[in-house]
């Protein structure tokens, strides 16, 4: 049995003090250097704010925690979520050892030595916490390694990232571990954070007796977006500038601030470029701007939103409007010689007209049908009629025999089977009742009203 399914609170016996390495944590720091994120950090589930899927009474972590049961975990969410802490009150919570570990500093030799030190403390009856953070940073020989060591239990991996794991992580390390999604901290609990900060004598700013009126909290906890340590390290900020006894107002907050910058990951891209798509697929076109300035503002070349637009005109409005595809990808073009910021009035223009264009998903539901067809009958033979007879014996074996060619008919209508025999029937296209394909649906049945009388050829062209 591997040491990760041993129950985490029997009677193990105490680690023998060489084999235990120095806690990681805020009290690491001294408390005057230490900045005020770090000396909040969280020491138990109980402290920790926000995260109740997880921390709650009910939560995952805790269900886990209550089984004896301590999993290798990936900690997947943005900055400021509380991946970290969460990592060392695991450690806590288990009485392991937390030992935490650089992707981007340190190496493979630094893992053997970790390996080594845990095979020690194992010998004294502790496990061993490894922690690393950014763990999409992890080159492939790195996480190859670390796989017997938390496969054997011998360690007990906890990852944090801010990438999506299915993307970042090797499928062999995410096959033996459990994800846990950190979603942003709601404004309540980034409140619930500053406050306790302001009114905490050990570890927060109590001594300093700074208050925070009402604008300068709501702009505080705004201009933050869930982030705690960004929260926390600008209140410090404003509240060192004030001085004791300071009320802060929104002014001294924005100070505090400075220049915040867009959140905006490669994660993100996937999320936002869906929420833009499925807006525009609802006519929505509020959202489909607002995610679409978003990801500009956030660093997205603009031309990732053009294509996505794009491949929305044929895939969502097809037939619809065919104006549609036409608007998008002339709108590209428009960005493309102006440039931003002229450039993205076309933008708006097009997410506009795509929003508000009637929708029709038809083309592309025939696309699919068309290609599961394919993909079922790959040898069925082109009918013989359909062939070419480009040689004298060709013509003997009656490649042609049977063709009429289309232009000879009233309206350039002809009833002819172009599909093999096994499909001769089928049908990939039925058009909606929105917008062109109105008119497509009536050109259809004229067709085949017509192809069903079965006209006489016209005069052949000379």
């Amino acid at each position: 049995m591997s040491d990760d399914t041993l129950p985490l609170f029997g009677d193990e016996p105490p680690a023998a003090p060489s084999s235990r390495a120095p806690a990681s944590g805020p009290s690491d720091t001294p408390r005057e250097s230490a900045p005020l994120a770090e000396r909040m950090r969280p020491r138990t589930l109980d402290e920790v704010v926000g995260q109740e899927h997880l921390a709650g009474p009910e939560g995952t972590l805790r269900r886990l925690l209550r089984a004896g049961h301590l999993p290798n975990l990936i900690l997947h969410g943005p900055p400021g979520s509380g991946k970290t802490t969460l990592a060392r009150v695991i450690a806590a919570e288990v009485d392991a050892t937390f030992v935490p570990f650089s992707a981007v500093s340190e190496g493979v030799p630094r893992l053997r030595e970790i390996v080594k030190e845990a095979e020690q403390r194992r010998r004294g009856g502790r496990r061993t916490l490894v922690f690393v953070d950014e763990i999409h940073r992890l080159n492939r020989g790195q996480q190859d390694f670390l796989l017997p060591f938390i496969e054997s239990g011998l360690l007990t991996l906890i990852g944090a990232t801010t990438e999506h794991p299915g993307f970042e992580i090797n499928p062999a390390v995410l096959s033996r571990s459990r994800v846990l999604v950190l979603e942003p901290l709601r404004p309540e609990d980034v409140r619930a954070v500053l406050h306790r900060a302001l009114d905490d004598p050990e570890r927060g700013l109590a001594e300093l007796g700074t208050r925070l009126d009402g604008e300068a909290e709501e702009a505080l906890v705004r201009a933050t977006g869930g982030d705690a340590r960004q929260a926390l390290t600008a209140l410090e900020i404003a509240a060192r500038l004030a001085g004791p006894g300071a009320v802060l107002t929104e002014e001294m907050v924005r100070e505090g601030l400075q220049q915040r910058t867009d959140r905006y990951d490669p994660t993100l891209a996937y999320e936002m470029l869906s929420a833009f798509h499925k807006s525009l697929r609802s006519s929505s076109g509020e959202g489909a701007l607002y995610w679409a300035m978003r990801m500009v503002r956030g660093g997205e070349d603009p031309k990732t939103v053009f294509r996505r637009m794009i491949a929305m005109a044929y895939e969502d409005v097809g037939l619809a409007d065919p104006q549609a595809g036409v608007v998008a990808v002339q709108a590209m073009l428009a960005y493309e010689r102006l440039g931003a910021p002229e450039g993205y009035l076309p933008m708006a223009n097009a997410i506009l007209y795509l929003a508000q264009a009637p929708k029709s998903n038809r083309a592309y539901m025939a696309l699919h049908a068309a290609t599961d067809a394919a993909a079922q009958h790959p040898d069925a033979p082109v009918p013989v009629h359909l062939r070419n007879a480009t040689t004298s014996l060709m013509k003997e074996w009656g490649y042609g025999k049977e063709y009429r060619y289309a232009h000879n008919y009233e309206g350039a209508v002809v009833d002819l089977q172009c599909l093999p025999d096994v499909i001769a029937d089928a049908r990939f296209y039925e058009p909606s009742d929105r917008g062109f394909e109105r008119e497509v649906a009536a050109r259809i049945a004229d067709r085949e009203r017509a192809a069903g009388r079965g006209d006489d050829p016209a005069e052949a062209p000379s």
